[in-house]
């Protein structure tokens, strides 16, 4: 006898194929069959329900919050079974105790600092054997390049030397062999940024020879958006890597309408061989850490560095020429519009009343200067400190989100007075809006972006599809009322129409309600 049965469903199975109905029997955490007979120790009336393989999220900030709160009610509940952490080249994995107390205070604004948190790990197995003592979902790790950077090289704004590029490569390797499925970057985060095409290059030949893939946060996705990419094409082409874009897609009042553009690019690089994908959320505004819009210079040295420079008048003022009149690296190349600039998470309780509006309609209301409210702010909270940029247009995520490369990625900070609604309502937002609504892809493309095209760039051959002897990673949702719930004002809400979630064959949405079970464990790439 199963453990389960769902009596009924339509399989949406990840193939993108069209959707079937049968029943579908679990036993020992896996697919045990699919069609007709079969009897369970519990039989789930599953009929009006879509059953689709658990959702891949491809683009994950959860690294310390999936510890932290290991039941993960925010990833659980829209049906999410496997994410992908160690993103945007900035994460706790490999460290030495110096690196990972810097990290704490410069990703505080992504990921908390928990107070009396056991950081128990340094290298990449450590993590990762640290998921496995209980988490709700499963989880892949990228090595983050900036943090390889940070052990190698410092915060010194210089090419890497040959014995440098060593000690990278070999820290790469290793993480690699322990279990990493590729590498992250953050090119426009410090100290990542640094790094230029050729210390790229040279990293992701490491990991194409671990059978890994590369996937960037590239230089800019404002005023040389385009060009950044190139880079990224590029890198992939000369390292022979694989390459898997990070929240692609082309912001800014400069790049309104110019997705087709980037499109032309990757299928061109595609048909000329290139392995390519891409993931995006399916949102306008993006999310990221206030002081990111500092120009890396200011950073250069590290967090303290970066503080003195912001409490010496002069360096100030050259500070705010660049972000407000020029525009920084760090802000992508286009003059800041404070008004587009919401904080929406800080760390100090004075500071609760910036949360929620724009810098720019802060400083109206305290009689401030927009830049020196912000400068004041980086420097009171230690730059701990989370902001929305409401910077994204329409049009372009719509044209992004059809492309045949495309996979489906969060991008959620979990942390925050009033974190960005994706890490709550991402996945049922595609079929809600994109499907139901705008009718911009049909169910099975839907299904298929979100779980089977994402299992195969991570190389999973038990995940991503419901077939038999695949893992009993599983979502049943009803396809007239699925709904991300969560809001700008009110993000933490649990998505609606998905009554229950599978991870490994145990019920962590059951009826709608988490159940609290602890069945994820880490994924380990076969390098």
């Amino acid at each position: 006898m199963d453990d389960v049965v769902l009596r009924g469903p339509l399989i949406a199975d990840g193939t993108g194929r069209p959707a079937y109905r049968a029943d579908v029997a679990i036993k020992d955490g896996v697919i045990s069959s699919i069609g007709q007979g079969a009897t369970g120790t519990r039989t789930i009336d599953a009929d009006g329900l879509v059953l689709a393989p658990g959702f891949i999220d491809m683009h994950s900030h959860s690294d310390l919050r999936i510890l932290a709160e290991p039941d993960h009610l925010a990833k659980v509940s829209q049906g999410v079974t496997t994410e992908v952490l160690g993103q945007d080249g900035l994460s706790y994995a490999p460290v030495n105790d110096e690196v990972l107390a810097t990290l704490r205070g410069q990703l505080a604004g992504w990921n908390d600092d928990p107070p009396g948190f056991d950081w128990n790990w340094r290298s990449v197995g450590q993590y990762l054997d640290r998921l496995d003592q209980g988490i709700a979902v499963n989880a892949a790790y990228l090595v983050p390049q900036g943090t390889l950077r940070m052990l190698a090289v410092g915060w010194e704004d210089r090419p890497a030397t040959d014995a440098e590029m060593l000690v990278m490569k070999n820290k790469l390797a290793k993480s690699l062999v322990e279990g990493a499925f590729g590498m992250s970057s953050g090119l426009t985060y410090t100290p990542g940024m640094y790094a230029d095409t050729s210390e790229l290059v040279q990293l992701c030949e490491v990991v194409g020879n671990y059978g890994g893939f590369y996937s960037p946060h590239h230089r800019s996705y404002g005023a040389g958006a385009l060009e950044a990419y190139a880079e990224m094409v590029d890198v992939s082409r000369r390292s022979g890597c694989p390459l898997h874009l990070a929240h692609a897609t082309m912001n800014f009042p400069v790049n309104e309408g110019r997705a087709p553009e980037l499109l032309a690019l990757l299928d061109d690089a595609i048909a000329d061989g290139a392995d390519i994908s891409l993931d995006t959320y399916p949102y306008l505004p993006g999310a990221t850490y206030l002081s990111a819009l500092l120009p890396s210079w200011a950073t250069e040295g590290g967090p303290d560095s970066a503080l003195a420079r912001l409490s010496d008048v002069d360096t100030r003022e050259r500070i705010r020429e660049e972000i407000e009149e020029i525009g920084s690296d760090g802000c992508h190349g286009v003059p800041v519009d404070w008004d587009s600039i919401e904080i929406n998470g800080v760390r100090n309780e004075h500071n609760a009343h910036l949360v929620g509006t724009s810098v720019l309609q802060s400083a109206a209301r305290l009689g401030r200067n927009p830049a020196d409210l912000y400068f004041d702010v980086l420097v009171d909270e230690r730059l701990g400190t989370s902001c929305l940029m409401h910077v994204g247009h329409e049009e372009n995520v719509q044209a992004i989100m059809k492309h045949p490369a495309h996979t489906g990625g969060s991008d959620g900070l979990l942390v925050g007075d009033r974190p960005h609604p994706r890490a709550w309502g991402t996945f049922p937002r595609y079929f809600a809006r994109y499907v139901r609504e705008l009718g911009v892809l049909s169910l099975e493309e839907c299904v298929e972006h979100l779980t089977g095209r994402a299992a195969k760039r991570l190389r999973l051959t038990d995940r991503g599809l419901v077939r038999e002897g695949f893992a009993a990673d599983l979502v049943l949702f009803d396809a007239s009322t699925i709904a991300d719930t969560a809001t700008f004002d009110q993000p933490r809400q649990q998505a609606a129409g998905i009554p229950y979630v599978f991870c490994n064959g145990v019920t962590v949405i059951d009826d709608g309600t988490a159940t609290g079970a602890l069945p994820g464990h880490s994924l380990r790439s076969r390098a």
